[in-house]
């Protein structure tokens, strides 16, 4: 027998990001009872944690605001084309004031864990002060890169100088003036924080284990007559990006490679790197990412443009990558980042030849020599899709742990339920679609209040994933998949992580599939009313 009782909320929501942020306004507008716990001590999500100098949008600003405001469409002007963190994150303060949302929202609050009470239908959520809060429904807003890690190397505490992971860079401002500075890493966050400390800093040394294909972001000021034009096509840019695969203003070029001859397709290469935004990746020959041969025609492009940027021959050969093609893992923007290497207060360590031994109190020992600095850099990324999740104690019916279910790799219905834990639903979980992240936020936000509109109205008051429904659509998963040849290279889209324990195997660990492909089968599942799940 089941006994229900009155939980402290409705609904608690994990972190105050922009999912978190549009989840509490949508759940007031039900007239549910809902709490934010942020561990933060503020609004942003990522574009509160990542302060590191460079921090930038690389989706085109008004593509990546909300849109569900006719209001703060019109009110809010964007600087540039590719918003800076500092300007993102006055945005998403100001959405928190428009809408009243601080009163809600609990900060300096980490959730430590989540459990499931079958007898009381409720979650119980604990957090790091030992502090427990009830609700109905637990909504987790935490984000696909927001777990972030530190690299396995010894004697990283033993460092006296100063010290920080871009994810966690300090709210003071940093100098980096008559500094030798070290950046460990060359992931996105890494080629952002290395274009700007060259800038100033005495010495930069950059240690480069796995390179990147980048390509050039175009970044510029928008004026003002220019955003009075834009605020004017706003139904249009959102309609694109409903549109496009990955909701970016830019989608696949309908022709093949081989469908126009040499000389079109290097214009047509040319056009791409010349032009703003992720162009050159999802708005190339829709080939690209599944021929061999195609995808060796754009890598060759990408690295006769880093030796022509690179004057030391030696310095730009390791700068290419040689383990993965173009595109097949996640392709970070720049500016002028191959003229860094130009400088002569920069240096390039490629730890393939001489790896770090350790840190030492004074700086970096590789295989070769001692370096010594006064600042280490650790952009060394994330444990993606899952990470977050896994440094959270939930628990489901029976006490069964999601870390311990997800641990051959995660299985979810449409990415936002999890079957055995019951009316816990993710707004970003690792089965969503990705890309322009805000363009799924919205959807997936609007698709959670919508079913717990429907359960409200029927006084329904659990709801799970049926087994069949997950075993269908991680079959849509996998199948969505096939063929892409970033399946063949190890990097957060396959599921690997060489600082996180267990996760040095690859894996179908996201959904790769269209971003409408996803809403229509989310929509499918609403139309039937929710069926395919179990509600009670």
């Amino acid at each position: 027998m089941t006994t229900e009782t009155s939980p402290a909320f409705d609904a608690i929501i994990i972190g105050a990001g922009m999912s978190g942020l549009f989840q509490l306004h949508r759940l007031r507008e039900l007239g549910l009872k809902v709490r934010i716990f942020e561990a933060g001590t503020g609004v942003g999500g990522t574009w509160y944690w990542n302060r590191y100098p460079g921090a930038r949008f690389d989706s085109e600003s008004y593509s990546y605001g909300y849109s569900f405001s006719k209001e703060l469409l019109a009110e809010w002007d964007w600087t540039e084309h590719f918003s800076p963190q500092p300007e993102t994150l006055r945005y998403l303060n100001h959405v928190a004031d428009k809408f009243d949302l601080r009163r809600d929202i609990q900060f300096r609050s980490k959730v430590a864990a989540a459990h499931w009470h079958e007898e009381s239908r409720n979650w119980a959520v604990t957090l790091e002060d030992g502090s427990t809060h009830t609700a109905r429904f637990l909504i987790t807003a935490i984000g696909p890169l927001s777990a972030f890690t530190m690299p396995r190397i010894e004697g990283i505490d033993s460092f006296k100088g100063q010290s920080c992971h871009t994810a966690r860079w300090p709210h003071e401002p940093v100098s980096f003036e008559g500094k030798r500075v070290a950046v460990i890493g060359t992931g996105a966050t890494g080629v952002q924080t290395i274009q700007e400390v060259a800038k100033t800093a005495k010495s930069l040394t950059v240690f480069q284990r796995t390179p990147n294909w980048c390509a050039p972001l175009h970044n510029r000021k928008i004026e003002p007559d220019e955003m009075a034009r834009i605020r004017a096509d706003y139904p249009e840019i959102f309609r694109r990006c409903q549109e496009t695969f990955a909701c970016f203003l830019h989608t696949a070029d309908p022709r093949g490679t081989f469908d126009v001859s040499p000389e079109e397709r290097e214009a047509f290469f040319e056009k791409l790197y010349g032009e703003p935004g992720f162009g050159i990746w999802v708005g190339n020959f829709n080939d690209i990412l599944t021929n061999r041969e195609a995808n060796a025609l754009i890598s060759d492009f990408v690295a006769r443009k880093i030796r022509s940027r690179v004057k030391d021959p030696r310095v730009a050969e390791k700068l290419i990558p040689k383990n993965h093609g173009f595109g097949t893992r996640r392709v970070p923007l720049e500016t002028r980042y191959y003229e860094v290497y130009n400088q002569p207060n920069v240096e390039l360590v490629d730890l393939t030849e001489t790896p770090i031994e350790r840190i030492t109190p004074t700086g970096i020992r590789t295989s070769a020599r001692e370096y010594e600095f006064d600042m280490i850099i650790y952009a060394t990324g994330f444990d993606a899709l899952t990470g977050a999740f896994d440094r959270i104690d939930i628990r489901g019916v029976d006490g069964r742990s999601l870390k311990e279910e997800w641990a051959g790799g995660a299985e979810t219905f449409v990415g936002m339920s999890v079957q055995g834990f019951p009316n816990m639903l993710m707004l970003l979980g690792p089965h969503t679609a990705l890309g322009n992240i805000p363009r799924s936020i919205e959807y997936n936000v609007e698709w959670v209040t919508d079913l717990l509109r429907f359960m409200r109205d029927r006084g329904l008051t659990r709801l799970d994933a049926r087994p069949e429904g997950v075993a269908e659509w991680m079959k849509t998963v996998h199948e969505a998949s096939v063929g892409l040849l970033s399946n063949e290279v190890n990097s957060w889209f396959t599921g690997v992580n060489t600082n996180v324990e267990g996760k040095q195997t690859r894996r179908i660990a996201r959904y790769s599939g269209s971003a409408p492909a996803y809403r229509a089968r989310c929509d499918e599942v609403a139309a039937h009313q929710y069926r395919e799940m179990d509600l009670r």
